[in-house]
C-alpha cells in the first residue's frame, strides 16, 4: 500500500513533472518569441532614435526658419507703421494745402508765385477776375506784362529778392479800368533753405483812393465849414458879449436910477416922517400925508422896475420867515381903505379860518403880489365893489396850499387881450396908460414872482364885467412864532451910549440920519465920504458905522476894505445902500460889511440893527449859524425837503441820500483841487454839481448862495482870498453833511428791516 502510495505520489510526481515540463518548453517558447520581439523593439527604438534625431534636426532648422520669419516679419511691421505714418503725413499735407488753397481763392486780393525767371507759377481766382486772363493762360506767362508800367514792376520784384519782403509797393493792373493795387511780396524757399521764388498778394485801393479823394473833399468842405463857424463863433460871441454889456448896462443904469431916485426920496420920506410926529394943523397934516403918499407910489414904481431887473437877472431871492397871514392881509387891506372909500367902491375880505395861523414863506413877496392886484383892481374899478380871498386849497402834514383871488366889478379885460397882460410894459389897450396911468410893470412882476415859488395864477375877465386874478402858493407849517412886521417903534432907555458914525455926502440925508438918531437917543458924527470917515476912526472910538456906498474921492466899498485891511478893525458896519439890486448887495458882503438898509431908511429897522451889532456879537452881511463852522451839536441837514419829494419812501430816499454820498466827496476833491491849480472851468463846473442837492438834502439856502459866489468868481477869476475861504467852508459843510447822512441813511434802514 506504501509502494503504491510511494507509486501513485511518483506518478503524481511525474505527471506534474510533466506539466513543469511543457509549461518550461511553453516559457521558453515564449522566452523565445519575447527574445525576439526585444529584439525586434530594440531595431524599432534605433529606427526611432535615428528618426528622432533626424526631426531634431528637422525642428532645428524650422526654429530657424521661425525666427528669420519672425524678424523678416518685424522689419513689415515697422515698414507698414512707417509708410502708415506716410500716409497720415500726405493726408494732412493735403488737407493743409487744400485749406491754404481754400483761403487764398477766398481772398478778394490778387495772390501770385512766380519763379525767379518772373514766370507765373500758380495764382487765385481773384488774380483771373482782374486780369480777365484765365488760369491756364496765365500761367508760364510773364508777370511784368500785366501792369502798365512793367519797368516799375520788374524792379519792385528784384526787390523783394534783395530785401526778402516788400510792402504796400504801388502798381497799377493793365485791365480794364485800370485798378490800383499795392503789393506785398516775400521770397518762399524749399525744405533746403533754397529760394524757389516770389509770393506777392496785390491789395485793391481803389476805394481808399475814392474814399481818400472824398476825405480831402471833406476836408476843404470842413476847413470852409470851421471857417464859417468860427466866423459865426466870433460874430455869435461879439452879440453875446454886447448883449452881456447891454445887461451890465442895464443893471448899471438901474442902479443909477435907484441910487440918484431914492437917495432925494429917502429925505423928503423921512422928513415927512419927522414933521408929522410933531404937532400940526389939520390942513398941514393934510399936505404932508398927501407928500407921503406921493413919495411912496414912486418909492413903489422904484421896486417895480428893480424887481423886474432882478427876475430877469435871474438873481431874486425868496425868503423862508414865519408871519402870519391873516395879520399880513389885514395890515395890505388897511392900506388901501381910504383910496378905496375915495371911489366909493366896497371892499370884502374872505379869509378862510381853517388856514393855519402861522406858515413859512416870503410875506414881502407876498404883500407885493396881492398889492399889484388889488392896486390895479382899484385903479381899473369906478363903482361896486373889490373882493379879497384867501382859502385853503390843500394841506398835508407839512404844507399848506393857499389860493388868493382879487375880484373886481371893473372895466374888464378884452379875450384876446388876456395872454398878453403879464407880458413887461404891456396894458389892455393903448389908451389904458392914458386913461388910467401906470408902466404896465405890475401884472408882469406879479407872474414872476408866483412862478418861481412853484405858484400858478390865472385871469377870468369879460368886458365891463369885471375880472378875477388868483393864483396859488404853497408855504411850509411851523410851530415858531411869527415875527410881528410892523412893530412900534418901542426905545430902550437903558441904551443910550452908543456912539454912530454917519457916512453920507448929501446934505438932506445927513439931516435926516442926524434927526433919527437924535430921536434914538445916540450920539453921532457925520462925515462926508470915506476918506473923512477913515480920518475920524483914527482920532475916535466909534461902536458902528452907517455907510452910504455912491460918494466922491472914496466911496463906501473903498472905506471898508481900508478900515477891514489896513486898519484891522472889525467894528460894525452898516451899508446904507439905495441899489436893492444884488449887484452891490454882493460887493457889499465881500469886502466885509455886517448888514445893510436900503434907502429909504426905515426907522424901526435902523433901530433894531444898530442895536442888534453893537449889543450882540458883530457878524459880516450874509452870515448866521448857518455859514460859520457848524458846531457837533448843530445838523447842517433838513431832510424834509427830501421827505415830501419822495413822499417818504425809504426806498427813494435811501437811494437820494446814497446817490449824494457817492458823488459828494469826488465834487468837493474836484473843487479843492481845481482852486489849487487855478482851473476855474473846473471849478466852475464842479461846484455848479454840488449847488442843487444842498436844497434837496436840506442845507442851508446861504451855503447855496456861497456856491453861487464861487461859481461868479470861477468866471471872473477874481476874489482870490475870499474865494479860498468860500471853499473850505463849503468843504466843511459837505463833509459834515455826508457823515449826518451817512447816520440817516442807517436809521431809515434799520427802520425799514
Amino acid at each position: 500500500m506504501a509502494k503504491k502510495k510511494k507509486s501513485d505520489e511518483l506518478v503524481d510526481a511525474q505527471k506534474k513533472l510533466a506539466v513543469h515540463d511543457r509549461e518550461k518548453e511553453k516559457r521558453s517558447a515564449e522566452l523565445v518569441i519575447a527574445n525576439k520581439e526585444l529584439v525586434f523593439q530594440n531595431k524599432e527604438k534605433e529606427m526611432r532614435a535615428s528618426e528622432l534625431v533626424i526631426a531634431n534636426k528637422e525642428l532645428a532648422f524650422q526654429n530657424d526658419e521661425k525666427e528669420k520669419r519672425a524678424a523678416e516679419l518685424l522689419i513689415a511691421n515697422k515698414e507698414l507703421a512707417f509708410q502708415n505714418k506716410e500716409k497720415e503725413k500726405r493726408v494732412a499735407e493735403l488737407v493743409v494745402a487744400n485749406y491754404a488753397r481754400s483761403l487764398i481763392e477766398a481772398s478778394r486780393d490778387p495772390m501770385f508765385t512766380i519763379s525767379p525767371g518772373g514766370k507765373i507759377t500758380d495764382i487765385n481766382k481773384a488774380s483771373v477776375n482782374i486780369t480777365g486772363v484765365s488760369r491756364e493762360k496765365l500761367i508760364n506767362t510773364d508777370f511784368f506784362d500785366y501792369f502798365t508800367d512793367p519797368e516799375k514792376a520788374r524792379k519792385g520784384y528784384e526787390e523783394i529778392f534783395k530785401k526778402g519782403f516788400i510792402v504796400d509797393y504801388p502798381l497799377t493792373i493793365r485791365d480794364h479800368k485800370l485798378t490800383d493795387v499795392l503789393f506785398n511780396g516775400s521770397v518762399y524757399r524749399d525744405e533746403n533753405e533754397n529760394v524757389k521764388g516770389v509770393v506777392v498778394v496785390a491789395r485793391d485801393i481803389t476805394e481808399q483812393k475814392r474814399i481818400e479823394a472824398e476825405l480831402t473833399e471833406s476836408k476843404v468842405f470842413a476847413e470852409k465849414a470851421t471857417s464859417v463857424a468860427e466866423e459865426a463863433k466870433s460874430k455869435a460871441e461879439k452879440a453875446t458879449r454886447v448883449a452881456q454889456d447891454a445887461v451890465k448896462a442895464k443893471q448899471q443904469f438901474l442902479s443909477n436910477m435907484s441910487h440918484e431916485i431914492r437917495t432925494p426920496m429917502n429925505a423928503i420920506i423921512g422928513f415927512t416922517k419927522v414933521i408929522l410926529k410933531t404937532d400940526l394943523t389939520a390942513k398941514q397934516r393934510e399936505y404932508l400925508t398927501a407928500i407921503k403918499m406921493s413919495g411912496d407910489a414912486l418909492i413903489v414904481l422904484i421896486n417895480d422896475i428893480l424887481d423886474l431887473a432882478k427876475v430877469d437877472a435871474g438873481k431874486m431871492v425868496f425868503e423862508q420867515t414865519p408871519f402870519k397871514m391873516a395879520f399880513s392881509i389885514s395890515a395890505m387891506l388897511h392900506l388901501f381903505e381910504t383910496k378905496i372909500q375915495e371911489k366909493n367902491l366896497e371892499l370884502v375880505k374872505e379869509y378862510d379860518d381853517r388856514i393855519p395861523s402861522v406858515l413859512v414863506g416870503d410875506p414881502v413877496r407876498l404883500h407885493q403880489i396881492i398889492l399889484n392886484l388889488l392896486s390895479n383892481a382899484v385903479k381899473f374899478t369906478s363903482e361896486g365893489k373889490i373882493t379879497v380871498s384867501a382859502r385853503l386849497f390843500s394841506e398835508d402834514e407839512k404844507s399848506a396850499t393857499i389860493e388868493f383871488a382879487v375880484t373886481d366889478t371893473g372895466i374888464g379885460i378884452s379875450e384876446a387881450n388876456l395872454e398878453k397882460i403879464f407880458e413887461s410894459f404891456r396894458q389892455a389897450s393903448s389908451n389904458t396908460s392914458r386913461l388910467y396911468g401906470g408902466t404896465g410893470l405890475g401884472l408882469a412882476i406879479v407872474k414872476q414872482l408866483v412862478e418861481p415859488q412853484g405858484g400858478t395864477i390865472q385871469v377870468k375877465s369879460k368886458i365891463n364885467e369885471g375880472s378875477t386874478f388868483s393864483f396859488t402858493l404853497s408855504f411850509q407849517k411851523t410851530k415858531d412864532e411869527a415875527e410881528v412886521a410892523e412893530e412900534p417903534l418901542e426905545l430902550n432907555p437903558e441904551i443910550k451910549n452908543i456912539k454912530v458914525l454917519v457916512v453920507e455926502d448929501m446934505a438932506l440925508n445927513q439931516l435926516l440920519m442926524k434927526t433919527l438918531l437924535d430921536d434914538f437917543g445916540f450920539e453921532r458924527d457925520i462925515a462926508g465920504n470915506g476918506k473923512i470917515a477913515i480920518e475920524k476912526l483914527q482920532t475916535k472910538l466909534y461902536d458902528v458905522i452907517l455907510m452910504d456906498l455912491q460918494m466922491p474921492e472914496m466911496n463906501g466899498f473903498q472905506a471898508t476894505e481900508y478900515i477891514r485891511n489896513k486898519m484891522n478893525s472889525k467894528i460894525p458896519i452898516i451899508a446904507l445902500t439905495a441899489d436893492v439890486t444884488t449887484v452891490d448887495l454882493a460887493k457889499c458882503k465881500a469886502v466885509g460889511m455886517n448888514d445893510y438898509i436900503a434907502k429909504p431908511v426905515d426907522e424901526r429897522l435902523l433901530y433894531r440893527k444898530i442895536v442888534g451889532l453893537v449889543k450882540k456879537p458883530t457878524k459880516q452881511l450874509g452870515e448866521n449859524k448857518d455859514e460859520k463852522s457848524i458846531t457837533k451839536n448843530q445838523k447842517c441837514i433838513d431832510l424834509e425837503y427830501l421827505m415830501h419829494r419822495t413822499k417818504s419812501n425809504p426806498t427813494l430816499m435811501m437811494e437820494m441820500i446814497s446817490l449824494y454820498l457817492e458823488q459828494t466827496p469826488p465834487l468837493v476833491s474836484a473843487m479843492k483841487q481845481s482852486l489849487h491849480d487855478k482851473d476855474w472851468d473846473l471849478l466852475h463846473a464842479a461846484v455848479h454839481k454840488m449847488i442843487p442837492s444842498f436844497s434837496i438834502m436840506g442845507i442851508s439856502s446861504n451855503f447855496e448862495s456861497m456856491a453861487k459866489q464861487i461859481k461868479d468868481y470861477a468866471t471872473t477869476q477874481q476874489q482870490s482870498i475870499k474865494i479860498q475861504e468860500l471853499v473850505l467852508q463849503i468843504e466843511n459843510v459837505c463833509t459834515q453833511a455826508c457823515k449826518e447822512l451817512e447816520v440817516e441813511f442807517n436809521m431809515i434802514k434799520n427802520t425799514k428791516k
